[in-house]
């Protein structure tokens, strides 16, 4: 059935009749009343590409690179939490697909698989994103464990100091492994294959943080813990710290104003990310795509800018390359292809985003991915840079 799928939505549908609710749910929902999270894939759809005929289409180039990494496309697989409850062992077949299709890889802090794990299964590096916490013992730790294993760079989210109010997750009573509730019973029953396939794995809890983290040996002492851990407190003078004791490429997720922008650049990261942390934070922010433009103008000639939300398509992908991101991460497309078909299933999300990718470009009257700017836009819903050669590689 995977080689029917020709859009992310059809995975989409795909996973939704395989995964159960409470977990296709936490992949599948925003905040509050979800208007960032819509706005995040409608705002993509505003804006307009210019058509151009008898051009030379032939000899396309995807290739790139991100913060100094050579990618088959400007592309990389988003951290997310419990990707592992999508699919068993779901980090890994994730890791393993990214591989494969040359795009990266970032492990979440709160991944079911562990950095260990997913290293043990792959062959070559990949990214891990950190949630700072109050237990800065715990962190350095975990920092530590990403380094020993051999990982490419770190990805520092921002923008989750404070939960934001995920309505869909507290009415499912989500948790990592379900609790045996009648609900969550009757989910997990309408959902065979997918039990049977966390029967076969161990991994089934978040395997970064049980057994390392002070005071938490199991999942009875975990949930006490993450709602305690995460840090309100966080500032510029822990990235510097986190900066110092990672000592390689890093990467700031969350940054969403110019004026954090300003201060992104100023602190010595290599590449930001902007993100609404997929409209799962403070929902009436504005969207991703929307913010993109002015923080380009604004310090894309100091650093590296990415962006990440409401990419549902190759297209995305080409539109927020042309105004100025050097990466585009997806997360939920990815998370619908693993719930449809595992590691199969994220191959395919991958090729359905390259194909629509090449397709568009080579429409578009290009052939490089390094030649798009905003010449090939024709129309968009906020001001946008003046047409521009492509920024040079920072």
């Amino acid at each position: 059935m995977l080689e029917n799928a020709l859009t992310i939505d059809d995975l989409k549908a795909l996973a939704r009749r395989r995964v159960p609710k409470m977990f296709f749910d936490y992949a599948d929902s925003g905040a509050w009343t979800e208007s960032t999270y819509r706005a995040n894939e409608s705002d993509f759809a505003r804006i307009l590409l210019r058509q151009r005929v008898l051009v030379d289409m032939t000899e396309r180039s995807l290739a790139t690179e991100m913060v100094g990494q050579s990618v088959a496309m400007p592309v990389a697989l988003a951290p997310t939490g419990l990707t592992g409850m999508q699919h068993a062992d779901g980090e890994i077949l994730a890791a393993q697909a990214a591989e494969a299709a040359g795009v990266p890889f970032a492990l979440s802090t709160m991944s079911i698989c562990s950095i260990e794990a997913v290293k043990a299964a792959t062959k070559k590096p990949f990214w891990f994103q950190l949630y700072v916490m109050r237990d800065r013992t715990f962190i350095e730790r975990l920092i530590d464990r990403a380094k020993a294993a051999g990982c490419a760079g770190l990805v520092l989210t921002l923008d989750l100091q404070i939960l934001g109010q995920r309505h869909k997750d507290l009415r499912n009573g989500l948790s990592a492994p379900p609790k045996f509730t009648p609900k969550h019973i009757w989910q997990m029953a309408t959902r065979p294959l997918w039990c049977l396939q966390m029967l076969g794995t161990r991994n089934r809890s978040f395997g970064n943080i049980v057994g390392h983290a002070s005071n938490v040996g199991d999942l009875s002492s975990l949930s006490s813990w993450t709602k305690e851990q995460f840090d309100p407190r966080l500032s510029w003078k822990d990235v510097a710290w986190i900066k110092e004791r990672w000592g390689g490429k890093l990467i700031l997720k969350g940054i969403l104003d110019v004026e954090d922008a300003r201060m992104a650049a100023a602190s010595g990261a290599d590449a930001i990310i902007v993100s609404n942390h997929g409209g799962r934070q403070l929902d009436g922010a504005r969207s991703s795509i929307s913010a993109l433009p002015g923080i380009v103008d604004a310090v894309g000639d100091r650093i590296e800018v990415h962006m990440d939300g409401g990419v549902r398509s190759g297209q995305d992908v080409l539109k927020a390359v042309a105004l100025g991101a050097k990466g585009v991460w997806i997360g939920r497309p990815f998370l619908y292809g693993l719930g449809a078909g595992g590691r199969a299933g994220v191959a395919r999300a991958i090729e359905i985003i390259r194909n629509e990718l090449d397709v568009s470009m080579a429409l578009c009257g290009k052939r490089d991915i390094r030649t798009i700017d905003t010449g090939i836009i024709d129309e968009a819903p906020w001001p946008v840079p003046a047409t521009r050669g492509p920024r040079a590689a920072v």
